[in-house]
């Protein structure tokens, strides 16, 4: 059997520990009326005293107090004060080992325990490798060993029996791990895997270093390098959903774990273990990357409407000056034509009495090329920034696996729309594409008399996917932040499981009829109070 330390000094010292608060004094350790008389049968109050403290120890934690220990001083203190001696007489106790052997079988028969012995040790190391592919962490599975054990009612070993037990569990569990995250691979995808270890043509580095290096500013030249990485995993045609061949937690860990070993840390691993920590640590590097790639397109989004904002600001109060000198003509005009009114004269003469009819038809052109449009928005100006987000959106479209509920089937039809136009260098958008989903303040842009305006119906499909990844209408395949909400749930086949067996491990009842009798006796006990 392997020996590793799966425990710290501080978790090997808890895991047997005896509880030294008076809560837990009491809760452990008050005698009953069974426990004083079957004490009282020893001879002298020292090997009462030490048949007490026996007693103890196997109730709880479990274990036979080890000879030549000296046994926790709170839990001596108190038990001597129970049973009215002096705590001092301990060192009397059992000066022949032969009578601490006795005590111990004489307990064990009426306690109805069982040492430990070597042949549990199979059985619980094969219960005990399932938890082990759920989390490594030695004093958790430690716990549960130690739980195991007392339902058996078998006396707890010593914890250097527990942490080889633990331990082999562990290299079991993570041995199962290995050969679930590697099973399906073929022999193309292992060499694969392992060229990823090899250095990148025209660098310094190797592909997997370049794969997990960081975004950079977001721009287009950045997001078509992710896209590239992102190809380069697609590539690899690794099989779906192998992250969910293990425990979420074990796959993190070694996901973790491969991303801060070196390219020759990697290679020096045993096959199976470095071609399951490259699936790991690609899978985790694909959903980063994914998620960067939509974080630097929303930001480079953002920036497009921000910088249209400013320049309609920045235009309107450019031509202020000259917006006010036609509002000072206009007024002057109007006033003009009151005074015609008034007097009964020609209001065109009043109009030439201000400036030439001439000059007057050419005063109304510019105020029309001055004036914005009567909702004072700045989105037409969006389409200044579009050669920009077009450098890359149609090889992000295409790399993104998107899925949409209900309520986002329409956008996601409009997304593969603007796809099947890139395909075909379409220019012109199909007359059935969908616009349910373009909302009131594009249609003054979508909308032209010619159709659908190519470039705004992009915009506001960009836009609006920007909108339901944030709400979770839509979902992208492999992505860590804008999954599938179903992914935080059990999956359907387990819930349905556990639901059977009354194993969901809810605080509340589970089933509609016992919930409410529940209630309606509460209410009857508070009512009764």
């Amino acid at each position: 059997m392997p020996r590793r330390d799966v425990f710290t000094k501080i978790e090997r010292m808890s895991l047997l520990g005896v509880p030294s608060s008076e809560e837990a004094l009491i809760q452990h350790y008050t005698f009953s009326e069974s426990d004083i008389s079957m004490i009282k049968q020893r001879r002298g109050e020292h090997n009462r005293l030490g048949f007490a403290i026996q007693l103890c120890y196997l109730r709880f934690p479990g274990y036979a107090l080890p000879p030549d220990t000296i046994p926790n001083e709170s839990l001596l203190l108190f038990v001597a004060k129970q049973l009215h001696f002096d705590s001092t007489l301990w060192p009397q106790y059992a000066q022949r080992a032969e009578t601490r052997r006795e005590h111990l079988l004489e307990l064990q028969a009426w306690l109805g325990l069982t040492p430990f012995k070597k042949s549990h040790i199979n059985g619980f190391v094969q219960q005990l490798t399932d938890l082990a592919q759920h989390t490594d962490r030695g004093v958790k599975i430690a716990t549960v060993f130690i739980e195991m054990l007392h339902q058996q009612r078998i006396i707890i070993p010593s914890i250097d029996v527990i942490e080889s037990v633990c331990a082999e569990a562990i290299t079991r569990g993570t041995r199962q791990v290995y050969e679930s995250l590697t099973d399906d691979l073929s022999t193309r995808q292992q060499q694969l895997l392992d060229d990823l270890l090899s250095i990148r043509e025209g660098t310094t580095i190797t592909t997997l270093t370049w794969l997990r290096q960081p975004s950079g500013a977001p721009n287009a030249k950045h997001v078509l390098t992710h896209i590239e990485k992102l190809r380069t995993i697609h590539d690899l045609t690794l099989p779906d959903g192998l992250d969910r061949m293990v425990h979420r937690s074990r796959f993190i860990k070694i996901a973790r774990e491969g991303s801060q070993m070196t390219g020759q840390h990697l290679r020096d691993l045993e096959p199976k273990r470095r071609h399951a920590t490259l699936v790991a640590v690609i899978h985790d590097t694909r959903a980063t990357l994914i998620d960067e790639i939509i974080d630097m397109h929303d930001r480079m989004l953002g920036t497009l409407f921000t910088r249209a904002k400013r320049n309609h600001a920045d235009r309107f109060q450019q031509s202020g000056k000259a917006i006010n000198a036609k509002v000072r003509l206009y007024f002057r005009i109007g006033q003009a034509l009151l005074q015609a009114k008034t007097n009964g004269s020609d209001p065109f003469e009043a109009i030439e009495s201000i400036m030439p009819w001439q000059v007057f038809t050419e005063s109304i052109e510019e105020a029309e090329k001055l004036a914005r449009s009567s909702d004072f928005d700045y989105l037409p100006l969006i389409g200044d920034g579009f050669s920009q987000l077009r450098r890359y959106t149609p090889q992000l479209l295409e790399m993104l696996q998107l899925k949409a509920a209900p309520v986002a089937r329409d956008l996601l039809d409009g997304i593969e729309t603007i796809k099947s136009m890139n395909q075909r260098q379409a220019r012109k958008v199909p007359e059935e594409a969908p616009t349910s989903f373009i909302r009131k303040r594009w249609e003054n842009v979508v909308h032209t008399e010619d159709g659908l305006d190519r470039r705004f119906y992009e915009l506001c499909v960009l836009s609006e996917m920007k909108n339901a990844l944030r709400s979770g209408d839509i979902w992208v395949h492999g992505s860590r932040q804008f999954k599938d909400f179903e992914e935080y749930l059990l999956p359907q086949g387990r819930f349905v499981d556990q639901k059977l067996q009354h194993d969901l491990g809810l605080a509340v009842a589970n089933e509609c009829d016992h919930f409410l009798e529940q209630g309606v006796c509460v209410v009857m006990e508070q009512k009764r109070q």
